[in-house]
């Protein structure tokens, strides 16, 4: 029997919207931070809506000598302006946005400072999140690879780009998209997408998702 009050998630770069609905129904929530790190999912990588359509925004990180880093461990890279890019595509894609102007000073200093680890950041992101969303938790990074207790449902890799699939608990409510003019509704996008459209009406959004 699965423990309703704990979920075990990876750590993720401005996550999907369905990261943030399990975020909202789980009283405590770890992070993994001793898992190997996997390419081409949210660990470093999220997903907004542009003009010509989703656009994934990528963190480079620095490969280690050894075929596995832990993900405590990764580093960010630098070689590339990437936090200019990706404001810039963020900038353009929502600048427009009901909520854009309230939420951009809260957004923007992580496309400033430079930190030197792609989960420090993430968690600063997540923290600032949580703050903007009113989801009140505990988040707690885990202390080795086994001592999440077994009861905890175990997303780590479940909420995944990789799974097309969505979970069927989880049925994500349809809002206003900046382009919904030219394309259908885009579910499970970038946490961004729901904060920059639908301001203090997300938390709304995210407690009717999760059933």
């Amino acid at each position: 029997m699965q423990d309703n009050n704990a979920i075990l998630l990876s750590t993720a770069y401005f996550a999907p919207v369905q990261y943030y609905s399990m975020c909202l129904k789980y009283p405590l929530v770890y992070i993994e931070r001793f898992e190997n790190f996997t390419k081409q999912t949210y660990r470093n990588r999220c997903v907004i809506l542009g003009a010509n359509g989703p656009i994934p925004l990528v963190i480079p990180v620095v490969k280690g000598r050894g075929p596995k880093t832990l993900i405590k461990d990764l580093k960010i890279s630098y070689d590339v302006d990437w936090q200019r890019n990706h404001w810039r595509t963020i900038f353009s894609a929502y600048n427009s946005s009901p909520f854009f102007e309230f939420f951009k000073d809260d957004i923007f200093p992580f496309f400033e400072k430079k930190e030197k680890y792609l989960l420090e950041l993430n968690m600063k992101v997540h923290e600032t999140l949580r703050e903007l969303l009113d989801i009140e938790n505990e988040t707690v990074l885990t202390s080795d690879f086994e001592s999440v207790p077994e009861t905890a449902l175990n997303y780590r890799e479940i909420i995944s780009p990789k799974n097309k699939r969505l979970d069927v608990r989880f049925q994500p409510q349809k809002y206003t998209q900046v382009f919904s003019e030219k394309f259908d509704f885009s579910p499970n996008l970038s946490i961004i997408d729901l904060l920059f459209n639908e301001g203090p009406n997300s938390f709304t959004v995210l407690e009717e998702s999760w059933v």
